[in-house]
């Protein structure tokens, strides 16, 4: 559902009638314009397309047809494809140079589509006389300069004959039908196939108004040959756009260095000054320690030794008592929501605040158990009986002779205990460890994933037990009040404490009831429950969920997908790991089997769930602050979801949605009545921009009701929506061809999109991020614009590198929030 821009509105076939508010001027011209984006953007990257044969002279000439129908891509700054191509034949060919048509989308680089390799090498077979399912290098290199060649003309015969089956020159609905499921099966669209009939016949209705019962070449010319000009006119716009935002060379190594500096400084500023704090305060705390047992009379005798493990212990105490800070999450909830220190504290950072204590404390543990056992230690067992007499009212007046004396104390197997617990946490909590991303032993693997991070974590409860044990025995401090460890640790650990009674009392106090369950295609599950009384949550933020009955201890995080005015709370679960699968299995049991109106989804009922003896028993922990949340502070946002991402933006899309018209009503009231307010004190946003980035065309399900909600509500354009699937090839593919005329097609008579099956059109392919932030750059300047992103890092760096220099560039400012997934 996207505003209404000044730019001309052109569909790529035919004009849409159905006015339809959710498709706006300039992401129908992005639809045309993507092509022209990716020869700017990646000019190692040209367009080259089919057939040698005879060159057809059609009406208007080829010269004035956009590059579509692309059957491949090759580097044209290379030493040239063939010889690609030729390697891979060498290396596919039989002992007598015989290509199998098999391999044939292999050596030509299409083996992701091997099915429409194989009508392509049919299509350029059949004029040539070639029946066997094989060929010769010479034929191949025939073939090759024929789908390489630029005209558009012989592009666009070569993609008729692979529809006409027959070679006589027309098409019939049948090999329409054919050709649509081969498309769909290239572009993973499962659903189209189900429906290729009746697509087939609009086709036909289409481009056969006199019914006869076939296609010619000139018909499929026609449906292409309205998108020429405004493909012209666009591809000379934007890059006269783009030359404003052409990166700048600094070819002095010290400006470079200043301005990277510079920038670096401006980003970041937050995380510096809360880095450098603590980093400063370790550094104190280790030299004051330091100094200390610098005067005192171990030092004679150990030297540096005892002085560098004693300061390493004092940055471990403090550590150990600062990391738990970063995880009290309502504490942190309830500062994000009530006080304004989000102008100098990074709070979406907490996690990454709490891996960096984390990783000083892995130093400290190196540092002062490497000083202990290689230098001290060694001292004192060395030591003459001349030095070690100051060391007697210590170690005692017998001593030690070798490393188990120290070992069997308690101060020894505690600092053990401590440092195999804490290295097993450490390990399980790394990123391909917690997702399980190595490929590992079955054995070891079974060992590793979020539950073995999740169980291993919560032995820092023996961990602080063992820390505080650690800290009482000590060798060189006899009194109370210079045991210190306890000091550090009391505050945090009380604090954290009620964090935790405090969840566990709200868990069993906000007692939910589910009220619908919901199975979708591509492993969601939806789960409907009561609202508690009194909870109350922001849009953007995210609940705790724990099923007995698939783990009486495990709690996992997920964002809320209703709104605060709804009267009950729902979530979307991807089924990811092995908790989120078993939930899934848990609930699925219960549902009934789909029915024929429903899309192909399990799905149970208010009544039907309510009536359930057997229904699992949820308990839920929250709400939480997230990023998200923050999307209030501004007028204009940005949300980004990449598949199950998209699941925090859906709650604050009918919040806005809702939001708006409430409020418009009273700024007109305000207004007439002559009361002037200098700002917002509602929800700030007027304009939302969201763009849902999938892979599976059942994904479109998971939130297809407010995908027609927000299109049929949304009269004053307040939220443009573009969805994204990447399992198509984008527009201007031949393997697509089919797919984007049948879209125009459908849309423009029902106005519903065929992939999504939605009234948003769904563009295919990647997004082109550089000319989304363009877009915004130019339609609200002098504005800022809050970016939100949810979803895996394949594309972090990019948006927020985007958002940082679009904002260096512009007057309109980019403030990009990161939801960590």
């Amino acid at each position: 559902m996207q505003a209404k821009d000044e730019e001309e509105h052109v569909e790529i076939t035919i004009e849409n009638t159905h006015n339809d508010p959710v498709r706006d001027e300039y992401s129908v011209a992005d639809d045309i314009d993507d092509d022209v984006q990716v020869i700017q953007n990646n000019s190692e990257k040209a367009y080259d397309h089919a057939t040698t044969r005879i060159r057809w002279k059609m009406p208007g000439g080829s010269d004035l047809f956009p590059k579509g129908l692309e059957f491949m891509r090759m580097n044209r700054f290379g030493q040239g494809s063939w010889a690609q191509v030729e390697k891979r034949f060498d290396e596919l060919a039989d002992r007598f140079g015989i290509l199998s048509k098999s391999h044939f989308g292999q050596c030509i680089g299409m083996a992701e589509s091997k099915e429409f390799a194989d009508q392509l090498f049919n299509a350029l077979a059949r004029p040539r006389g070639i029946t066997s399912a094989s060929l010769l290098k010479d034929e191949l290199r025939e073939f090759w300069e024929q789908i390489s060649d630029e005209s558009f003309d012989v592009r666009l015969e070569t993609f008729f004959d692979m529809v006409d089956k027959d070679g006589d020159g027309q098409i019939t609905i049948e090999e329409v039908k054919e050709i649509i499921l081969l498309s769909a099966s290239a572009n993973k669209l499962s659903k189209i196939k189900n429906y290729a009939e009746e697509y087939a016949a609009l086709i036909m209705e289409e481009l056969d108004p006199e019914n006869l019962g076939y296609i010619e070449l000139y018909q499929l010319e026609e449906l292409f040959q309205g998108s020429a000009q405004s493909y012209n006119y666009l591809e000379e716009s934007l890059q006269l756009l783009s030359q404003k935002f052409k990166r700048t060379v600094e070819d002095n190594p010290i400006k470079w260095c200043y301005r990277w500096l510079t920038y670096c400084v401006e980003d970041n500023w937050k995380r510096i000054w809360v880095i450098g704090l603590w980093f400063a305060i370790c550094v104190c705390l280790f030299i004051w320690k330091f100094i200390q047992y610098k005067n005192r009379v171990v030092f004679k005798v150990t030297g540096y030794c005892t002085a560098t493990a004693k300061g390493a212990a004092e940055t471990l105490k403090f550590n150990m008592a600062l990391i738990l800070l970063p995880v009290c999450r309502n504490t942190l909830t309830w500062l994000r929501s009530n006080i304004k220190l989000g102008v100098l504290v990074p709070y979406d950072d907490n996690i990454n605040f709490h891996k960096v204590i984390a990783m000083g404390i892995a130093i400290g543990v190196g540092v002062h158990a490497g000083a202990h056992l290689t230098c001290d230690f060694r001292r004192l067992i060395n030591a003459t009986n001349e030095d070690y007499e100051p060391m007697e009212p210590f170690f005692g007046q017998k001593q030690p002779k070798n490393y188990w004396w120290f070992m069997k104390g308690v101060e020894g197997w505690t600092g053990i205990i401590m440092v195999v617990l804490m290295a097993i946490a450490f390990i399980l909590a790394q990123r391909s460890l917690r997702r399980n991303r190595l490929n590992l032993p079955r054995i070891l693997k079974r060992l590793t994933g979020f539950n073995a991070f999740w169980y291993s974590h919560h032995l820092f409860v023996i961990v602080y037990v063992l820390l505080v044990i650690h800290g009482y025995y000590l060798y060189l401090s006899r009194k109370w009040y210079k045991k210190t460890t306890w000091m550090y640790l009391v505050v945090p650990i009380l604090f954290y404490a009620c964090e935790r009674l405090l969840r566990a009392f709200r868990s069993e106090y906000q007692r939910v009831k589910i009220v619908k369950v919901a199975v979708y295609p591509g492993n969601l599950l939806a789960l409907h429950m009561s609202r508690p009384h009194g909870f109350k949550y922001s849009s953007g933020q995210y609940i705790y969920l724990n099923c007995s009955a698939v783990s009486p201890f495990e709690w996992h995080p997920f964002s809320i997908t209703s709104t605060p005015g709804d009267d009950y709370l729902s979530v979307h679960i991807r089924t990811l790991g092995d908790w989120t699968r078993q939930l899934k299995f848990v609930f699925a049991e219960i549902c009934q089997a789909p029915s024929t109106n429903q899309n192909g989804f399990l799905r149970g009922d208010i009544e039907q769930v309510s009536d359930k003896p057997n229904m699992p028993r949820l308990l839920i922990d929250g709400p939480y602050g997230a990023p998200a949340q923050d999307y209030k502070h501004y007028e204009v946002i940005l949300l980004i979801g990449l598949g199950i991402g998209a699941t925090p933006m859906i709650s604050i899309l009918k919040a806005v949605l809702n939001d708006v018209e409430p409020y418009k009503e009273i700024e007109d009231e305000m207004v007439n009545s002559g009361v002037k307010s200098s700002k917002r004190k509602h929800n700030a946003t007027k304009k939302a921009y969201f763009y849902w980035v999938t892979g599976e065309q059942g994904s479109f399900e998971w939130f297809r009701g407010l995908m027609n909600e927000v299109a049929e509500w949304d009269i004053d354009r307040v939220i443009e929506l573009h969805n994204y699937c990447t399992s198509v090839y984008e527009e201007g593919d031949a393997r697509s061809a089919w797919i984007t005329m049948l879209q125009s097609l459908y849309y423009a008579k029902n106005g519903v999109d065929i992939v999504s099956g939605t009234r948003v059109k769904t563009h295919f392919a990647k997004p082109n991020w550089y000319r989304v932030f363009e877009h915004l750059g130019r339609k609200h300047v002098g504005q800022r614009i809050g970016v939100f992103y949810c979803g895996p890092p394949t594309i972090n760096r990019e948006l927020k590198r985007l958002s940082q220099d679009f904002s260096r560039k512009l007057t309109t400012k980019f403030d990009f929030h990161d939801e960590k997934y």
